[in-house]
């Protein structure tokens, strides 16, 4: 389980999610601005202001007084024009209607607390300390509070707002009276704040480093403009200094921890729009509405860029924080059963698309945590069979019933070998019979290597399968002669370069642009559109070889082309990735749907998982090879599972007719109607017309179904491997039979 404690250190030493944004950072107050922001934007200026006021003590004088270091820091400020905080935080003052501070009729605490210097810092401190009920003498040599601050702006305006705050507390004002040595006031109080301002007298104490605001003098603190805080830092050093005076009468312990400065936050600036800043009407400042337009520039600065680019995360609104949580409560459930099951459907989510890790700055991979989290699951016996059992089936069928591992004949190596994939004959087995034979015409000595990748084994997180597996692929690969294999997926090559690093690679692609191909006249029936978006699978981000050539071809070859906002390295899933269309299957939709209308033109793609993602979307679409050949154009539906099936044999038996002379005999078949309708919702489900066949086979020679007599049709079931499927069916009179129904569930029956 050491991944989860590593992953868990990677966030903690990595993970920029929870560091502040600029302003924030920048702020003497630490203003939580993305919090101002939801209030702003809803012109809830009543609640603004209590947030503003509760982070500042005394808005009225902040927000006149304020240099306004955020909007220098704002990341705006380097594209168009910073967001006006200062004049928003104006606005708030100017604009809410309930300015009274809250009142806590509480009792006094009965702890004595001396302030010595009655300017902002010292002023600040006493607020906080006296709301929370400790008893607060303030000692100021002038006659009026204040210092700095008050000579900065109207007198008047600035005694109100200090009257305001105070209203509901009674420090003790001791004005017009100097302190000249803290002895005495060390026996009359048990903690001091030392805020005599620029130049003032420290009495000389010394700064202890080991904690904020504190001297090596027990009990006495100091801050503001004695240690060289402006006038707004010196405020909040006020503030802040209250908690550290509380932390001492509390423990005796002088070490309040100091604030951090600053930010760790990253951000891509090229991908922020430029927006122009709202200027005031009035020289008064922003009204309301102007200010809600104000506030819609800030970008609400985080370290996001994997929840926004994420579909999982952006959906399930969960951080890598609270991932890791859910998924270690899972892997490692606090029950003596250990049988968690919290976050297994989320684990089964992942489509491992790995953008994540592409738009993290600190390249943080949370697809490899979820497919480690996945064998952890798998080495356990917890993750649910029904989540990758159909695949599992197909990488069997592909890597036996249809697979073709052959050198053309009368040649004894291969310098090439066409490794087409296993779902690329399941759209269309002329995708994989034209190319091979294009291929020849090029280099007559291509094998044909017609199998899968073993991605099934892998994503389903069963190793010792996907090890067998792997072990297989490369002693085919010798026996072909180790030969440079050409690609036509990219989720293969990843597979592949991962795990088999020492089999040489190319796409289809670039050896159709290298050794020169001209794209056929469409067929009848073939339409194709002047300008395509061209659609980059997700696992073609690590290959931008791939990208480049695919563009090259359409340019060299007058197909207009656009580019999708995500694209190449911020390639998105088209929802088949990771085989969770069962643990998943609205999300799977979502997801497709959401690539489905990136763009209103017709897409363009070299994944044909892609081109099926679409085409169930009713998007137009077609594959890379579809303009290449001239075949069948944009509208084409997706297969069924049933027909990828049958069309993977049918491109198995073409090759051997035609590259090897060799007649394949078709196996008989049960005469079974289905309509399509059926059989596309069958192909939702993840079933194939011949699962129905087994069943109805089964129940007939068994004499295991059951009779509806209303209907007349049998319902029967049959387990194979790890599911349970139905059929509700008919016997035909001149022979064969009707299917009505069918479905799956993973229930084990009593006596099976």
């Amino acid at each position: 389980m050491s991944f989860l404690e590593d992953f868990e250190k990677t966030l903690a030493e990595k993970c920029r999610q929870n560091e502040p944004p600029f302003c924030q950072a920048a702020c003497p107050f630490h203003l939580e601005i993305r919090d101002l922001e939801e209030k702003w934007k809803k012109g809830r200026f009543n609640a603004a202001y209590r947030t503003y006021q509760n982070t500042v003590g005394f808005p009225g004088i902040v927000a006149k007084l304020c240099g306004r270091p955020c909007e220098r820091a704002c990341v705006r400020a380097r594209i168009d024009a910073p967001v006006s905080l200062g004049l928003l935080e104006e606005a708030t003052v100017r604009l809410a209607k309930r300015k009274t501070p809250n009142a806590y009729n509480l009792p006094s605490k009965g702890r004595k607390i001396a302030i010595v210097g009655g300017g902002l810092s010292g002023l600040g401190c006493a607020l906080r300390l006296c709301n929370k009920k400790y008893e607060v003498t303030v000692f100021e040599r002038e006659e009026v509070p204040g210092g700095r601050g008050r000579a900065q702006m109207d007198a008047q305006e600035f005694d109100r707002e200090i009257q305001n705050q105070f209203q509901f507390e009674a420090p003790a004002w001791r004005l017009g009276q100097e302190v000249t040595s803290l002895e005495a006031l060390r026996e009359e109080f048990e903690a001091i704040y030392v805020a005599t301002g620029p130049g003032g007298a420290d009495f000389g104490l010394k700064a202890d480093a080991g904690g904020a605001f504190a001297t090596t003098t027990p009990g006495v603190f100091m801050g503001g403009g004695l240690t060289g805080s402006d006038p707004m830092t010196a405020l909040a050093d006020g503030l802040d200094a209250s908690h550290a005076i509380e932390r001492f009468l509390k423990t005796g312990g002088m070490n309040e921890p100091h604030q951090r400065k600053g930010t760790l936050l990253e951000l891509n600036e090229s991908l922020i729009e430029k927006k122009e800043p709202v200027l005031p009407a009035d020289p008064a400042g922003y009204t309301a509405e102007e200010a809600m337009q104000e506030i819609a520039r800030c970008e609400r600065c985080s370290c996001d860029a994997c929840m926004k680019a994420c579909d999982l995360m952006r959906t399930f609104e969960k951080t890598p924080r609270r991932i890791w949580e859910e998924v270690y409560i899972t892997i490692r459930p606090g029950t003596l059963s250990r049988d968690g099951t919290w976050a297994t459907r989320l684990i089964a989510t992942c489509d491992q698309c790995g953008l994540c890790k592409a738009v993290c700055p600190q390249k943080i991979d949370l697809g490899e945590f979820f497919l480690e989290s996945r064998r952890a699951m798998h080495d356990k016996g917890a993750m649910p069979w029904p989540y990758h059992d159909f695949w599992l089936r197909d990488m069997e069928f592909s890597a036996k019933e249809a697979k073709v591992c052959r050198r053309p004949k009368g040649k004894e190596t291969s310098e090439y070998a066409f490794f087409p994939g296993c779902q690329m004959a399941g759209s269309d087995e002329r995708y994989v019979t034209k190319t091979y034979e294009w291929l020849l015409s090029k280099k007559p000595d291509t094998a044909m290597w017609m199998t899968c990748c073993g991605a099934p084994a892998e994503w389903a997180a069963d190793q010792t399968r996907y090890q067998a597996y792997l072990d297989t692929l490369k002693a085919e690969w010798r026996e072909l002669g180790e030969p440079t294999v050409i690609f036509a997926c990219a989720n293969c090559r990843k597979l592949f370069k991962q795990y088999l690093p020492e089999i040489p690679g190319v796409f289809l692609p670039e050896v159709m642009e290298e050794w020169g191909i001209e794209p056929a006249a469409p067929e009848e029936g073939a339409e194709f559109a002047e300008t395509y978006a061209v659609f980059d699978p997700c696992t073609s981000r690590e290959f931008p070889e791939l990208q480049d050539s695919v563009r090259r071809l359409m340019d060299a070859h007058g197909l207009k082309r656009e580019s999708l906002r995500y694209e190449k390295e911020k390639a998105r899933c088209c929802g088949y990735g990771g085989h969770i269309g069962i643990a998943a299957s609205a999300y799977t939709r979502r997801v497709a749907h959401l690539r489905s209308e990136e763009s209103a033109r017709p897409y363009l793609t070299y994944c044909v998982n892609c081109r099926e993602s679409f085409a169930g979307q009713e998007k137009e679409v077609i594959h890379f090879l579809d303009w290449i050949f001239g075949i069948n154009g944009g509208r084409r539906p997706p297969a069924t599972v049933t027909e990828k099936r049958s069309r993977r044999l049918a491109a198995k038996k073409r090759l051997l007719e035609i590259f090897w002379q060799e007649t394949v005999k078709e196996e008989a078949r049960m005469q079974l109607e289905v309509t399509k309708e059926l059989e596309r919702k069958l192909s939702d489900s993840q079933i194939l017309v011949q699962d129905m066949e087994e069943v109805i086979a089964h129940c007939e020679k068994e004499q295991a179904g059951a009779l509806d007599p209303e209907t007349g049709h049998v319902i029967g079931h049959l387990k194979i491997q790890n599911i349970t499927y139905w059929a509700e069916y008919e016997a035909l009179e001149g022979g064969g039979y009707r299917l009505w129904n069918g479905y799956s569930h993973r229930m084990n029956l009593e006596g099976e």
